[in-house]
């Protein structure tokens, strides 16, 4: 079972993206499932997560009808307000209702606050998603957010925690330094995992390829191992910096040399162990 663990769909005509400005050019526009499925078979790919894209209810909506409609949608990502706990576990007493509602993001990136995160009433929040059995994926933009995931493991301990795009590291600049001391420090909390997604636009986007990344996915074997490592491909994201098939392709170049079982785990395994998929 081969799983994309962090796509995304957008409609400027239903849901309100801030962020979304003109300047990300191909992916400035309406991006639908029609558009992803053709892709998603000529990888070979089975299911996919598909994860939030704005911090609203509008876009968690929108993503769950899309889930409906599309059986190859093994969950959702979605949002609640994790700095109004009591709110939140109203909604998430809604969401879970739908057993494709697999977790919550929140775009910590975008927040002026870079220790929004860690916040007392946001630990609140996420104490309670912890209560519901969800999962939270972390948007750690280094050098930023990474550095707060020990604390939220050690404050809310019962949370699965993800790091998204392994946080970014400077690939481009192709350095490890305090990226990876940080990293190292996450993974000896074993509720914490890794998201192998979006390196192609932490690298050079004209000419990044399989080399590139590869010693970042190394250090994430070394560190945490492939029960704690899931493949995304950041689609449409992706598309600023190659496309679908360049990324999968690459992705598995990356993994050459790595025994059967962890490149089952990395490509499926572990997205159903900690989505519960």
């Amino acid at each position: 079972m081969k799983i994309d663990t962090h796509q995304h769909f957008w409609n400027l005509e239903q849901v309100d993206y801030p962020w979304l400005v003109p300047s990300y050019g191909p992916i400035y526009r309406t991006i639908e499932a029609p558009e992803l499925e053709p892709l998603l078979k000529a990888a070979g790919i089975d299911k996919t997560v598909i994860i939030q894209s704005m911090d609203s209810y509008e876009d968690t909506d929108y993503m769950l009808a899309t889930a409906a409609q599309y059986d190859w949608v093994a969950g959702i990502v979605g949002w609640v307000p994790l700095d109004r706990p009591e709110e939140a576990a109203g909604k998430l007493a809604h969401y879970t209702k739908n057993p494709l509602f697999k977790g919550v993001r929140h775009l910590i990136h975008e927040e002026q606050d870079p220790d929004w995160v860690v916040r007392p009433e946001v630990i609140e929040g996420l104490k309670e998603l912890a209560s519901f059995g969800l999962t939270f994926d972390v948007v750690a933009v280094f050098p930023n957010h990474l550095k707060h995931v020990p604390a939220l493991a050690e404050k809310v301990p019962d949370l699965r925690i993800v790091i998204d795009h392994l946080a970014k590291p400077p690939i481009k600049e192709k350095q490890m330094g305090r990226w990876a001391e940080e990293m190292k420090l996450a993974s000896a909390y074993p509720q914490v995992h890794v998201k192998i997604s979006g390196l192609n636009t932490a690298a050079d986007w004209e000419r990044w390829a399989a080399a590139d990344i590869k010693p970042y996915i190394d250090f994430a074997f070394e560190h945490f191992g492939a029960e704690r490592m899931m493949f995304g491909s950041d689609w449409p994201v992706a598309n600023l910096a190659g496309d679908y098939a360049k990324v999968w392709a690459e992705t598995n170049k990356a993994l050459e040399g790595r025994t059967q079982e962890e490149i089952d785990r990395v490509l499926g395994g572990t997205a159903i162990a900690f989505y519960n998929l």
